[in-house]
């Protein structure tokens, strides 16, 4: 049984770095500037053997005129209303200050299991604020400084109590609900197959097949539309969206299910040329857009269909390509494109044009505001994922290899002839090959490049990122006398 923990707070009290240090890993972004966290963030955290979920919040801002404030205050709200315990986080160096004491107003007419922490407490300048904390109707204030650890055993108790409480409660649900239901059982009759089952005989048990998850980043330009795309999927406003450019600074992981599988949609911030982003804060938040890509297993490239393939939309699919990560090229606002037609056929020989290491990627029109065409990204997304994890026999590779070097018979480099021997695929996701010949370290790359086109083409993995690697034999003469 789990729970969920938000951790709230006006801005720049450190809940952010709670954040990180109960989940384990610098994930959230850190920094002294208040207000960096926009979005509510959620990941698993860990106090020695307790798993939970916990929430990282935006500073909380006591405006409702629709501006950004107003909207990160909303999505802390909602992380209240999701939140079986509360951590309400003050900085205890600087005391109680009029904000807190509005916020605390806040959570008590929520409801909710409510703990005030004083956080940043390491040193005795925090002693004053710690007690000017009583004030606020919480009572007692745990001590804690998330920077150092400290005070995480106060933690363990709240979260091991809210989880016990919880276990209580389900079991008494499901207590009651058989109860009721044992008069209506249907009978069942099931069709066990070998295939089903694990080990033999009298010990054979079913297996178990866990359920299969996708993680698909969505990445692009600023104000392309990835978090109104991310929220339309969803179906709710998950992430901050609004006219302002670079809103999305984390990049926030949104799990969705599609078609009974789940996929771990991943909303990252804008990524603009590298000369241009000089704050600090963005360059954290462009280098956590980066990792979101090496984690994840398809990137949606979203581009803005008003004003596509700029140079920052082809940098970043190269990029793609060399992590070798299975990619869809979304456009997104068609719904303002007036020629659609004539639009789109010009778009797909610019692709073709200008990314000629991805030829045969999918190039998928949509509407990220009115949902427009959402079904067919997902099949794209789908497609280029089996395309990814495409195995092909060795007996195929070889036959296929005997006559592409018999149409094409490999260069001779310095007056010697090479030999392709044998190939092989050594891994998936990327689908990576190796083949062995006379002398790799002279294969010139034009012949390289003849097959891994001629992979694509035989064996249908249009614009999946092939990997092949060449590698010689060992001389049987060698070291003989």
């Amino acid at each position: 049984m789990t729970v969920t923990v938000a951790i709230v707070g006006r801005p720049n009290v450190g809940k952010s770095t709670l954040f990180n240090r109960l989940v384990g890993r610098k994930i959230a972004l850190v920094d002294d500037t208040p207000g960096v966290t926009r979005d509510r963030r959620e990941a698993e955290g860990h106090i020695a053997d307790l798993t939970f979920r916990v929430l990282d919040t935006a500073g909380y801002e006591d405006v409702k005129d629709g501006s950004l404030e107003d909207r990160m205050r909303q999505q802390t709200e909602l992380a209240i209303r999701e939140a079986d315990v509360i951590l309400f986080m003050i900085d205890a160096r600087a005391g109680v200050v009029p904000l807190d004491q509005r916020f605390a107003q806040v959570l008590r007419k929520a409801g909710k299991d409510v703990h005030l922490v004083g956080n940043k407490a390491e040193s005795k300048s925090a002693e004053h604020g710690l007690v000017e904390a009583f004030k606020l109707g919480f009572g007692e204030p745990i001590a804690l400084s998330a920077e150092h650890g400290l005070g995480l055993s106060e933690l363990y108790s709240i979260v091991s109590a809210a989880i016990d409480k919880a276990a209580e409660k389900k079991a008494a649900e499901e207590a009651a609900g058989m109860l009721d239901d044992l008069d209506h059982l249907p009978e069942v009759d099931v069709d066990i197959t070998p295939d089903m089952l694990e080990g033999e005989g009298e010990e054979a048990t079913l297996r178990w097949n866990p359920r299969r998850y996708l993680n698909v980043a969505i990445v692009g330009r600023p104000n392309a539309g990835k978090s109104t795309l991310v929220n339309r999927m969803v179906g709710e406003d998950r992430v901050l969206v609004g006219p302002e450019a670079g809103i999305t600074r984390d990049s926030i992981l949104v799990p969705w299910e599609w078609e009974g599988r789940t996929i771990n949609l991943v909303d990252t911030a804008g990524i603009r040329r590298r000369s241009r982003v000089t704050e600090k804060l963005e360059k954290l938040a462009v280098g956590d857009s980066l990792r979101s890509i090496q984690y994840a297993e398809v990137v949606v490239l979203l581009l803005d269909a008003t004003i596509p393939f700029e140079k920052q939309d082809l940098a970043l699919a190269d990029l793609v390509e060399r992590e070798g990560r299975a990619m869809v090229i979304a456009l997104n606002k068609w719904d303002l494109i007036e020629d659609k037609n004539k639009a789109l056929a010009e778009l797909r020989e610019e692709c073709e044009r200008l990314l000629p290491q991805l030829r045969g990627i999918p190039l998928v029109t949509l509407s990220g505001l009115t949902g427009r065409n959402i079904d067919k990204l997902m099949d794209a997304i789908f497609s280029v994922e089996r395309t990814w994890n495409a195995h092909v026999s060795t007996a195929k590779l070889n036959r296929w290899l005997a006559a592409m070097t018999e149409s094409h018979p490999p260069p001779a480099v310095s007056g010697r002839r090479l030999k392709m021997r044998y190939m092989t695929q050594a891994k998936t996701r990327p689908p990576s090959f190796i083949v062995f010949a006379s002398r790799p370290d002279v294969v010139p790359m034009s012949y390289q490049r003849y097959l891994i086109n001629g992979l694509r083409e035989a064996f249908d993995m249009p614009a999946t990122p092939i990997r092949l690697w060449l590698r010689g034999g060992k001389n049987p003469y060698a070291n003989k006398d």
